[in-house]
Order: structure tokens, then sequence, then C-alpha cells
């Protein structure tokens, strides 16, 4: 009976390309929504067969001499062509499985994307699989066929993703390590590793049964997956542990009252002008606001991102109206689109409330509003969505018709990087715009001697992609950040999820995806920034130089023996 790698080798090229896509698919359900973490193990076991097989399969006899570019990769050893073409449709058949959402923010406006759709569904997975292309073509280069390739491969892999996450602006968007991220009581080791650390564990973990497709069965080739579950019950254990440690619910922060509300806009309605009155009074009716309130009863009121279909700040009426909605001593932390004429950035987030601008840039923000409708503070989204607020390369896109999502001219301007919002009555707040949330190490302001935060901040607008597996993908990636830096998160999003979330990633109050509502509740406590806050990438990198030394040298290992046994045979045709 053949072995896994030597069927997959020895099948016809459709075949193995078949196995490739759909081992990477399977692998999406280890994902939000549906968080099944043994459908990454059979992605990733899959995928090391399938370099297995890469290796293992006799090279192909050259025909014609190639030209060009062509001929350059026919210079690459020919396994490790293999194993990249392999990784590809490995990677293709993953990410197209957990983007599909992405289509449905093509049909809000129908007639104007609709004809982009397959450039989102289609082209973006086929961009993203170069990544995972890339972590399988460099632990080709590597390969052994002992247990040692398991962290050839979680190491080369690993990388591919911190690559993803940051080459061309990042976009780390379902790492692997959300397998583990996902749930509550695994999630606690980003505590320690953050999400690349998980990534790695991840990778590591579920791909160790593939050592059993080894015949005969040793103790040798067991060891990898007795030792993967030994240390995927450790990672539940050490989770159990953290949160029994802490109180729970957290403490709570004296004096500080939440609301969050969570409108359920429909998205081809919220961006129309002729809608600004009924917004901007369904979101005062939703806030449930008295002006005979204490500013005790109520901190800090919270809206989602983009909230209007008008420039808010340079509206005077609907400034009044909000401001005379207010009580005294409360606070708006409103998302709004926020323009004003200068080009060149000021970074102070104001403008002036009245006059027409003639040269106007626009600025995804976050502004916060007190009684009486006065401005006391803003903050410019610094990190943009590519094709959602800004056009890449757009003179090119721009020639085929296509623009961001965002109806604004020109698109939105990057702010001037990440910074603090001071809020009256609350610590000082990380404000988080949307996409923001989801990049590891990236949530707080690299402020020189500014306070730690004590807060983050999270509006979004993920009503682009409807009753899909998006907002819940962006809702455990923004989660995961608690528990990364060790503090609370506020978030509001316009159809779901909205929470107020504690710095364990538990959540003390939510809405559901699609529900009309308020959110309300208290302000848990920031605890001591814990490892991964403190020091970064340490220790994932730690793991990573681990792994990668015992993969060269379990390599340099083979290639001695072999090198040995080449010269003992040598010797001995001599000899005879």
């Amino acid at each position: 009976m053949l072995s896994p790698a030597a069927s997959i080798a020895a099948a016809p090229l459709w075949r193995r390309r078949l196995i490739a896509l759909l081992a990477g698919a399977v692998g999406a359900l280890a994902m939000a929504p549906f968080g099944l973490m043994p459908a990454l193990a059979i992605a990733m076991t899959g995928a090391v067969w399938l370099i297995d097989a890469a290796v293992s399969r006799p090279d192909a006899k050259p025909t014609a001499e190639p030209r060009g570019a062509a001929r350059v990769w026919r210079k690459i050893p020919a396994a490790a062509r293999r194993a990249f073409a392999a990784g590809w449709w490995w990677g293709f058949g993953y990410f197209l499985a957990s983007l599909w959402w992405l289509g449905a923010a093509f049909l809000v406006e129908a007639d104007q994307f609709v004809w982009a759709m397959p450039l989102g569904v289609i082209g973006l997975p086929a961009a993203m699989a170069f990544y995972p292309a890339l972590g399988f073509f460099l632990a080709s280069l590597l390969w052994t066929q002992g247990p040692a390739r398991i962290l050839t491969f979680a190491a080369a892999l690993t990388l591919a993703e911190w690559l993803r996450g940051h080459l061309f602006t990042g976009f780390p968007w379902n790492a692997f390590g959300m397998a583990l991220g996902g749930n509550l009581l695994t999630a606690q080791a980003a505590s320690l590793t953050g999400l690349y650390g998980l990534t790695l564990l991840a990778i590591a973990l579920f791909s160790a049964p593939a050592t059993l497709a080894a015949r005969p069965l040793t103790l040798r080739s067991l060891a990898p997956t007795g030792g993967a579950l030994l240390a995927l019950a450790a990672l539940f254990g050490f989770g159990a542990w953290r949160l029994a440690a802490s109180p729970a619910p957290a403490p709570q922060v004296p004096g500080v009252a939440i609301k969050i509300i969570q409108p359920n806009l429909a998205q081809d309605d919220k961006y129309r002008p002729e809608y600004k009155r009924e917004i901007v009074e369904r979101y005062l009716q939703l806030s449930a606001l008295s002006p005979e309130a204490k500013s005790n009863d109520l901190t800090l009121l919270v809206w989602p991102e983009s909230a209007f279909p008008f420039i808010l700040s340079r509206d005077p009426e609907a400034m009044a109206q909000i401001g005379e909605a207010l009580p005294p001593g409360v606070i708006l932390a409103t998302g709004a689109a926020r323009a004003e004429e200068d080009p060149s950035y000021r970074g102070d987030g104001f403008e002036p409330a009245s006059g027409r601008l003639e040269h106007p840039v626009f600025f995804n923000a976050i502004q916060l509003i007190a009684s009486g409708g006065l401005l006391i503070g803003a903050y410019d989204k610094s990190h943009l969505v590519p094709f959602g607020e800004y056009l890449p390369f757009e003179a090119a896109f721009a020639r085929l018709g296509l623009r961001q999502f965002v109806s604004i001219p020109g698109g939105f301007e990057a702010g001037p990087g990440r910074r603090t919002l001071n809020v009256p009555g609350l610590p000082p707040v990380a404000p988080l715009i949307c996409y923001e949330a989801i990049f590891p190490g990236e949530a707080l302001p690299q402020e020189p001697g500014a306070p730690r935060p004590g807060l983050m901040l999270n509006v979004t607008d993920d009503g682009w992609f409807g009753h899909t597996a998006g907002p819940y993908q962006h809702f455990a990636q923004a989660r995961l950040r608690t528990i990364e830096e060790g503090l609370p998160m506020l978030r509001a999003a316009n159809t779901g999820i909205s929470a107020i979330i504690d710095p364990y990633g538990r959540i003390t109050e939510s809405l559901p995806l699609g529900v009309e509502g308020l959110v309300t509740g208290a302000l848990p406590q920031a605890i001591d920034p814990p490892l991964y806050a403190r020091h970064g990438l340490f220790l994932p990198l730690a793991l990573w130089l681990i792994c990668t030394t015992a993969g060269i040298m379990a390599f340099l290992r083979r290639t001695h023996l072999t090198r040995v046994q080449q010269l003992s045979s040598n010797y001995i045709r001599l000899l005879s």
C-alpha cells in the first residue's frame, strides 16, 4: 500500500492540484465562525504530505531549452518548484474558502462593482496564495523524511505568514494562529507569544500527525503526534489556569459607565445624504439620552465607524442637535469622515466648523464631541484598507473603471500615525478604526513618553459583508488584541458584533450580528502588561529560531550521512 505522499506523487497533475486545493480549503473551517481546530490538522497534515510528494517525485526529463524568466525558474531545483506550485494551490484553497465573503462588498453598489467581484473573490486569494507557496518552497530546500521536517515546515510557513502581515501594507487576516486564537482557552497563550507565536505553534501542532504515515510505525514517528497532543493539552491547561486565576467578572474602573450603539443600518442607506436627518435621529434615539441625566450616569457614548453620510464637523445643524442631546459631562466618540482644505496634513485633527472647502482631503476619523456640540479631539485612521478606502496604483486601476468602495473623491488620506486619545473621565484611549485592529503588535500608539493606554476603542463598519463569516472573523481578531495587550476593548460595529471585552478576552456585554440595539456596561480595568506586551516578538522569535535550527541540523545530518554513504559505496566498488 502506497503512503499518502507516494499516492500524491503518483497522481496526475490535475489530481495533485485538486488535492492541494481541497486540503487548504478544509483548513478554513478552523477559523471563525466555525472554530473547528481538527480541520487545520487535516490541512497541515496534507501540506506536509504535499511537500513529501514534491521532494520524492522523480524529476521530469528536460524538454526544449526555456527562455527568459522560464530559464531562471528552471535553474531552481525541480523539487522546490513542485513544492512552490503545491503551496500555491493549497494556499489558494485556504484563502478562497476563508475570504469568499468579500464578494458581499461588491453587491452593496452592484451597478458599479459587481463586474469587479472576481478581483476580490478570486484575485485576492490567488495573490495571498503566493505566501504559503513561499513557505512550501523554503521548507522544501531543507526537507528531510524524518519527524524534524515538521519543525522545518512550521518555521518556513510562519516566516511566510509574518511576511504576509507586513509586505505591501500587510494583510494578516486569518493567520493560521487564529485556529488557537479563536478559542478563549488556547488564546490565552497570546499573552506570551502574540499571534505569530500562536501561528508557529498551530502549524507545528497540527502538522505533526503527518508522521503517522511512516511505515512501519515506530516510537520515533509516533513521538511528534504524542508531543503535539501534550502541547495542545498544556495550552488548554494554561488558558484554564490563567482565566481561573483572574477575577470574573473583571474589576471595573470606578465611576465609568459606557453605552455603545449598534444601529444595524443597511449599507446602501447609510451613505445616502438624503437620509441625513433620519440617521442622526436614529442614533440619538438608540442612545437613549436624557437631558436631565447626571454626569455620573454615563461617561462615554460610542457610535460606530463612518456613522454619517456627510461631514459631521462641518454641519452646524447636526453638531448642535447632537450637542443639545448630550448631557453635561458625557462624551460622544463617533466614527465620522473628516475633511480639511490644506493638503499638507497638520495632524491636530481639528478644522473650522464653517466655510466651503475648495480642494478638500478626507480622513476616516474618530471624533470626540462634548455637550453643547464642542469638538474636543480626533484621531485619523493611519492604516487604510487598500481598494476599500484608497486605490493603490490609482492611475492604472482608474483606467479600468475601478475606484475604492467608499464614495469619497480620491479616497481617504492616511493620518500621521497611531496616537492616544484623551477622553475626560477615562484612562488614555488607544483608538482603532476597523481594519487597524487586526495587526498584532500595532494596536497601541508608539508615542515616546506617553502613558500606557487603559483601553482600546474599536469602531468599525462590517455592514459591507452582511451576515457572512467576515464580521465573525474580524471580531475574533480584534478580541485577540485584548489578550496580547492586557487591555479591555470597547467595540462599536454598525451591524455587529459590538461588545465590551475584558483584558482576558472575555466578553462582558455584547450584541450579536444583525441586531439593532444598545450595549451598556462598565469599563473593565486593564491588567499589568503581559509578556507579549512587554517584549513583543522576543519569545516567538526564540521559538522560531529553535525550529529553524532543528530543521537545518536535521538537513545537514541527512546530507552528511548521504555523502558518507555515497563515498562508502564508491570505495567498495573500487575494491571489488
